[in-house]
């Protein structure tokens, strides 16, 4: 006689524990179009960003031409106007310095004041700042763009620069006596007198600042650049820097440009003046 035993159904439902399924991760959501847009607009602004950038701080070659030199430098000045000029073939080798003076009306009297270096109070915002402001650089750019220009000049045309201009529209007189000096291969002073516009509102600035606007008559700037030690003299622990170079200034009429603040200027300058008086 056969047995057949019959094993007991797995099926107590007390016993036994039902597995259930493990949830499939939540799909990533995609990003918008307008997202792509976005980040895709950040892209192209980067890279133009740094390619204009190389292309400022680049010695001058033809590559500027592609997006033109006045597309490039309405897009890099005032804000992103910087120089890195270390290498070579052009270095930075030399310091400029914007000093200013004024004659004031003191006690009934016409006097004139010392000179005031703007570019030490200026360098003074910079110097141990790891956040320096943009204020820190204005009179040395001032300064190089004065200088570089007059040094574009003859010698007729620079004894011009050196004389007094205290009347109204003394711009237009400096012109016509440019124009009234002889020879016809005077260089252009048209560039000339742009600097001396900007460099002497710059002036006047400073002066209303340290003197007070109702005191100044007349204001006189002085540009000078002053060389590094030659390379060759590099190691020669005796070395000295070579004398400094001026541009000679006569007097002018204060210049205010219109939407400027005396008040904003005066602020920021006489306060760091100021700071650093002994």
């Amino acid at each position: 006689m056969s047995t057949r035993l019959e094993s007991a159904p797995h099926s107590d439902a007390a016993g036994s524990e039902a597995v259930e399924p493990e949830p499939s991760a939540a799909a990533r959501p995609r990003p918008t179009w307008w997202v792509k847009l976005i980040a895709f607009a950040a892209c192209l602004l980067t890279l133009w960003h740094i390619g204009a950038s190389f292309l400022w701080i680049a010695p001058y070659s033809a590559l500027r031409e592609i997006p033109t030199q006045q597309v490039l430098a309405g897009y890099m000045l005032p804000m992103f106007g910087q120089s890195w000029s270390v290498f070579a073939p052009e270095p930075i080798n030399g310091d400029y310095h914007f000093n200013v003076r004024a004659l004031i009306e003191k006690d009934g009297e016409q006097v004139e004041t010392g000179w005031v270096s703007a570019t030490d109070v200026e360098l003074s915002m910079i110097r141990y700042n790891l956040f320096p402001p943009r204020a820190g650089i204005q009179s040395s750019e001032v300064a190089s763009g004065q200088m570089n220009a007059y040094n574009k000049l003859n010698a007729d045309q620079q004894a011009v620069i050196g004389l007094d201009f205290m009347k109204d529209d003394w711009e237009e007189w400096m012109v016509r006596s440019f124009d009234e000096l002889q020879g016809e291969d005077n260089p252009s002073t048209e560039a000339y007198m742009a600097e001396e516009h900007l460099s002497t509102a710059y002036a006047t600035q400073v002066a209303y600042a340290i003197w007070g606007a109702d005191a100044v008559v007349a204001v006189q700037y002085r540009v000078s650049r002053q060389n590094v030690v030659p390379y060759k003299d590099r190691n020669d622990p005796g070395a000295q820097r070579p004398d400094p170079t001026f541009s000679t200034t006569g007097w002018r009429l204060p210049i205010e440009e219109e939407g400027q603040s005396r008040e904003n200027f005066a602020n920021t300058f006489r306060g760091q003046f100021e700071r650093i008086q002994p």
